[in-house]
């Protein structure tokens, strides 16, 4: 097989696009039509107000706009005559028929007066989701055909293009859990992401950004790229809001309200809620052990039954303060608190090699938790024109602590473990803009990250005393300072962004309890390039480059031994280093009246990729259940203790392609899909002592493919009743000790607007088959194994969600130009 050379190929098609345009039929010159549309009474810009431009002699020949924040609008046009058509949402539109346009024009100040008859209507809220293509990400505003009516924010991500989210609610994006959420541009703290993600309603977003190969204005952290959530913050001027209760089997239920009051000056937006959830899952793990000669030494079944419940309460207030034309501040508070408990019912079943059942036991394990997370997050924009020139500045406090106690009792078992985390993290950020004459900008800024945290676990054993070799206090400290540039600028129908960031990183992992201290230090340069050209109005290319890092955090770095079962173990390694990543991107997008395409090549190169490898400890559990360690030599009858521990592989290059296609074949039908191949090889060994002493090598050297489908469906039913199925397909894959089965799962849901359209009655099925199974084989020098984990069973939920006081002249978008993205934002270079 021949090794493909991505670079070369990038370089071919760049040179390849240039002589095109430069060698292609000679271009049409465009003139441009501007001007500014306002409120007739109130003299107030209309941002997002849109203008149409017909070609009376060739009305396929249409062109357009829409308004900034200033009201303001630029199209471009061939010479000709047009009729025009200005519009925005609750106002009356105007008409120009027969506008001769011959040179560069300007309609001037057009006021659009507001359709009296529509004032006490209701917000008619986006039915379709829009896509933004810029250079260095796409911009998903979420519209009703994405939104899981009475769902989560997980349910959104999971009818994302790209992304996907599994029964645990872990978030991954191409099929790579390696990635950087973001919630309002920041990074999330909570011990939990997934569980953070599943207390937010849905009805909070406003978009979700997917960055698979950001630029250098972003982190470095996530070898596969960044989610950024935008959640919504009312607009329109008085008070207003949504509260959406909800119920479900297994028990759960829920309320929760987004609100939002707005004066001149002053916009106060506030989301909180409440939720008890319970998850129901199974397992099982069937394990066939052998003699050194290869004959079958016995056998040994575990089956599960989990029990997980949760009560969660989110709460989010803040303040947008207008201080001046040209500045704006934002202030707010995140708050969360979780409590919950387990229940961990293990029964382990034991044959001999005629499988003859020869006895059981059981291992119970219960627990409960309890995490609480405070933020402060601080943002002030200075808007120095109106033409993009801007400074950004951006803080933030938080604080996070999660108490854990577990009980293991059984046959001969008895474990009580206690794991108390604190976290502390600060940000600091700054981020300036300054456009540079027409189509071009620099930027460039710097951000500190400073994180702090202690982690203690404790295992007593019958007595309450602590068992020290199974005991550590972890001690986590990251210091990270960034500083980075860049510079778009467009030329006829190419965009370019070029950027370098730079990273100084210094952690410290030190194990108290051991007197184990390790410090790392480094620092990377992240360049990266993006290069986009405009086939046409419906079709444009873009390709880009960009290094990362992933950074080894959570459980990946800690040494706690996870004991839920006392065959199959997990346990962190704070010896870890970061792996980096160099990525490469080829994207197309073409659209047309009823159908978008987008579809992407990419090749991803990573050294010390992190790679879960399973090896023996040495311990033996006795047919009892007792767990002894043998002298070296000493054979003791019983099932070895397997462990489960992350590692620094060595190499893996990913090289995959991915196309979405949303089609709407009538008003009624809106269809959404999804596909992602990839082929993945890894190079590398891990090396242990065995039980005698001897040095082990394993070969862990692999290559496979993986790919994975969705699609969605969105129909309206008679009596205006919306009916949305979503289908889920993973493939197997082959890892390098064993290989994961093919996973399916369809979800559905049915909702229906009452109440004039202020509310609205959902009712979802999650897993309506209940097939949402991770299944895996295992193969190991004495053991084969084959596993199933069903963390949440199927799921019933029936929900209400009323809105008050949005009316369809809402101004959603009238708000003072900020900075969404929070901080990991800056300028905007357009695709």
């Amino acid at each position: 097989m021949k090794k493909f050379k991505l670079p070369l190929v990038l370089l071919f098609l760049f040179f390849g696009l240039s002589n095109f345009a430069q060698q292609g039929p000679p271009a049409i010159s465009k003139i441009k039509v501007t001007g500014k549309i306002v409120d007739k009474n109130s003299k107030q810009p209309l941002e997002y107000a849109t203008i149409a431009l017909k070609n009376t002699k060739n009305p396929k020949a249409i062109s357009g706009g829409i308004t900034n924040a200033k009201g303001e609008y630029e199209a471009d046009v061939i010479p000709g005559v047009y009729d025009i058509t200005i519009e925005f949402i609750s106002f009356k539109p105007i008409e120009i028929k027969g506008k001769s346009i011959t040179e560069k024009t300007s309609l001037g100040t057009i006021g659009l007066e507001e359709d009296a008859s529509q004032l006490n209507e209701v917000v008619i809220r986006a039915e379709k989701s829009s896509v933004e293509i810029k250079l260095d990400k796409k911009v998903y505003n979420v519209g009703q055909d994405m939104m899981v009516k009475g769902g989560t924010v997980s349910d959104v991500l999971d009818n994302v293009p790209s992304v996907s989210v599994d029964t645990e609610g872990n978030v991954s994006l191409r099929g790579s859990d390696n990635i950087r959420i973001l919630i309002d541009g920041r990074p999330s703290y909570a011990v939990n992401i997934a569980e953070t993600l599943r207390q937010l309603p849905a009805d909070a977003i406003d978009k979700v950004e997917v960055i698979t190969n950001p630029s250098a204005r972003y982190d470095a952290e996530g070898g596969s790229g960044i989610i950024n959530i935008i959640l919504k913050k009312g607009k329109n001027q008085g008070f207003n809001g949504t509260v959406i209760a909800s119920t479900g089997i297994p028990e759960t239920y829920g309320l929760s309200a987004n609100l939002n009051y707005k004066t001149e000056k002053l916009n106060y937006f506030t989301t909180a809620g409440y939720n008890h959830r319970t998850n129901e899952g199974a397992g099982k793990t069937n394990s066939e052990y052998f003699n050194v000669d290869g004959t079958t030494k016995n056998f040994l079944y575990e089956d599960r039954e989990t029990e997980r419940v949760r009560d969660g309460f989110n709460g989010r207030a803040g303040i947008e303060w207008t201080v001046a034309p040209n500045t704006f501040w934002t202030n707010a508070i995140n708050y969360q608190k979780n409590t919950g408990k387990n229940t961990d019912l293990i029964n382990y079943n034991n044959y001999d090699p005629a499988y003859n059942f020869t006895g059981s036991t059981y291992r119970l394990g219960t627990g409960e938790n309890e995490s609480e997370n405070v933020e402060y997050t601080s943002n002030l924009i200075k808007n120095f024109n109106d033409k993009g020139h801007k400074l950004t500045v951006d803080g933030s406090i938080s604080r996070n602590t999660d108490d854990e106690n577990s009980l293991i009792t059984g046959s001969n078992n008895f474990n009580n473990t206690l794991n108390n985390q604190v976290q502390k993290q600060t940000q600091l950020q700054a981020d300036y803009v300054l456009p540079i004459g027409e189509g071009s900008q620099f930027e460039a800024g710097y951000k500190g990250s400073f994180g702090d945290l202690n982690n203690e676990y404790y295992v007593l054993d019958d007595q309450g005393i602590k068992i020290d070799n199974l005991s550590n206090t972890l001690e986590y400290k990251e210091n990270i300072n960034a500083l980075y540039s860049s510079y778009g600028f467009k030329k006829n129908k190419f965009s370019y962004l070029f950027g370098l960031r730079w990273e100084d990183t210094n952690i410290e992992v030190n194990l108290l309890e051991t007197n184990e201290y390790n410090t790392k230090k480094y620092n990377n340069l992240f360049p990266s390039a993006f290069v986009s050209y405009e086939i046409s109005d419906q079709s444009n290319i873009t390709t880009s480059y960009s290094k990362r890092l992933s950074r080894p955090r959570g459980r990946f770095m800690n040494p706690a031994v996870n004991y839920s079962s006392n065959v199959n173990i997990f346990q962190g390694n704070p010896d870890l280093d970061p792996a980096l990543t160099n990525k490469f991107d080829v994207g197309y997008i073409k659209r047309w009246e009823k159908v978008t395409f987008n579809t992407s090549a990419y090749f991803e190169d990573t050294k010390d990729v992190f790679s879960f490898v399973r090896s023996p400890t040495g311990d033996i559990v006795t047919p009892d259940g007792e767990v002894v360690t043998p002298a070296p030599g000493e054979e003791i009858d019983g099932i070895p203790v397997i462990k489960s521990q992350p590692i620094n592989l060595g190499k893996e290059q990913k090289f995959g392609f991915e196309f979405t296609l949303n089609y709407s074949p009538f008003k009624i039908w809106k269809l959404n899909s999804n596909f992602n191949f990839y082929n993945v090889k890894t190079t590398g060994e891990h090396s242990y002592i065995d039980n005698k002493g001897v040095l082990v090598v394993q070969n862990l050297d692999n290559q496979a493919n993986n790919w994975f489908a969705r699609i969605n469906s969105k129909l309206t039913l008679p009596y205006k009743i919306d009916w949305q199925l979503n289908a889920t397909y993973n493939g197997g894959q082959k890892t390098a000790q064993g290989k994961s089965l093919d996973q399916f799962g369809m979800n559905t849901s049915f909702s229906k607007d009452v109440m004039k359209d202020k509310g609205t009655i959902a009712f979802n099925i999650s897993d309506i088959f209940n097939t949402r199974v991770m299944r895996s084989y295992t193969y190991l020098e004495n053991q084969t194994s084959y596993s199933e984990m069903q963390f949440r069973k199927r799921q019933f939920n029936l929900s209400f969600t009323y809105r008050f006081n949005k009316t369809k002249n809402e101004r959603e978008k009238n708000a003072p130009p900020r900075n969404e993205g929070g901080s990991e934002g800056g300028g905007e270079f357009p695709g």
